[in-house]
């Protein structure tokens, strides 16, 4: 047993060494970034990327930045829908996935079915913007970029596997006492399933950053157009300058438009404030994740 003891401290040293080794790696594409986004685009196309920037311009952020206002327009409604969204389909989710994970509930796998037949077949395109667009009026609207992804199955099936990690006994005994399904559900069983919460809204929460297809089917109105959205046409933009004859009134010092760095200071714009998030959330991230997965 003390021969065992000694030799404890050296796996664990090789597991932190592994860990911290690959944490490091993880960081090498984030630095490129940086570096990229900084550097001069004549100087990336001789030599390409570099941690150090052997030529320093800010021709990318520049004109990434050329009209401040839609930018930060863009994340005001980005955030907005972010939050919005992730609160309303967290809530939504969370009421279909408990009772699903509660036994006594009758025709449950016949209900469980049909969001799982969602999965596998897709009712196509031109319907779903036609119930979006023509029959719930959403087409311009704040709503259009929230409600269509409200109610995800693989999120839902993911919170109703946690759920049923939490006793049954809780819920069996709050009955006994008299609460009722609202109140085991709100003042019991929420509280209990915060990692499993935390996960699923991580997941939503990316789901509405990062999605910009939605503000191009729905919304016209550039006041409305989502981060994403609005980076994607700033790109598209710079590549059509980079090909036109215009080139030559755009460019920089160097004579070439900025497109490569563009690219990077617009991929530290949208990851940004995601890899701010995620360490408040990370403890409850680990737990859901693991948990919901092993329980079958």
């Amino acid at each position: 047993m003390s021969y065992q003891r000694r030799l404890n401290p050296i796996p664990r040293t090789i597991l932190y060494l592994v860990v911290g080794v690959f944490s490091v790696a993880c960081l090498v594409p984030f630095a490129l970034i940086i570096s990229g986004s900084f550097t001069d685009e004549g100087e990336i196309i001789r030599s390409g990327f570099a941690f150090v920037p052997k030529k320093i311009s800010f021709a990318s952020w520049v004109l990434l930045y050329h009209d401040i206002q839609r930018v930060i327009n863009g994340y005001i409604v980005t955030v907005s829908v972010t939050v919005g969204g992730t609160i309303l389909s967290l809530l939504i989710t969370a009421m279909m996935a408990y009772p699903l994970s509660v036994p006594t509930l009758r025709y449950r796998n016949i209900i469980a079915f049909f969001a799982f037949f969602t999965l596998i077949f897709y009712g196509g395109m031109v319907p779903w913007y036609i119930i979006v667009s023509r029959v719930l009026h959403l087409r311009n609207t704040i709503l259009a970029l929230i409600l269509p992804y409200t109610l995800q199955p693989w999120n839902m099936f993911l919170l109703r596997n946690f759920f049923r990690t939490i006793p049954k006994e809780i819920a069996e005994s709050a009955k006994i006492d008299g609460a009722k399904e609202m109140t085991i559900f709100i003042r019991l069983i929420l509280p209990l399933a915060k990692p499993g919460l935390a996960t699923v809204g991580l997941f939503i929460a990316l789901m509405y950053w990062n999605d910009w297809w939605l503000g191009l089917m729905f919304v016209e109105n550039h006041h409305l157009y989502p981060v994403q959205l609005l980076l994607r046409a700033i790109i598209s933009n710079v590549q059509f300058l980079r090909s036109s004859t215009a080139a030559a009134i755009a460019s920089d010092a160097s004579g070439i438009i900025p497109l490569e760095g563009v690219k990077m200071a617009t991929g530290l714009v949208t990851i940004g404030p995601i890899i701010f998030l995620y360490p408040f959330i990370q403890k409850y991230f680990i737990k859901g994740i693991i948990i919901g997965a092993v329980k079958g």
